[in-house]
């Protein structure tokens, strides 16, 4: 069960940032989920190293810098995935990269 879980969260930490981020992102669903987990991931690394993973209540901070974490790693991502499928794209045209 945990596993759906971060696959749920990393859905929607992921979709939430591709609506932050302006402009059109060219990644994948499956690529954008994968970007939330990571966020998540790191967003939770941040929390521990600053000492807020743990309060009493909603964990505001610790999912605010999920949300941050996935921002960065959706916008990052997405720069490399069209570099990547800009480069395949132009070879694949005839035109040398």
């Amino acid at each position: 069960m945990s596993w759906l879980w971060v696959i749920i969260v990393g859905l929607v930490l992921g979709l939430i940032a591709r609506a932050i981020i302006p402009g059109k992102q060219h990644i994948p669903l499956w690529l954008t989920i994968l970007c939330g987990i990571v966020g998540s991931f790191l967003g939770n690394a941040v929390a521990g190293w600053i000492g807020v993973a743990e309060t009493r209540g909603v964990d505001w901070t610790r999912h605010v810098l999920q949300l941050v974490g996935a921002i960065v790693v959706v916008f990052l991502v997405d720069k490399l995935w069209r570099t990547i499928r800009g480069n395949k794209a132009k070879r694949g045209s005839g035109q040398r990269a």
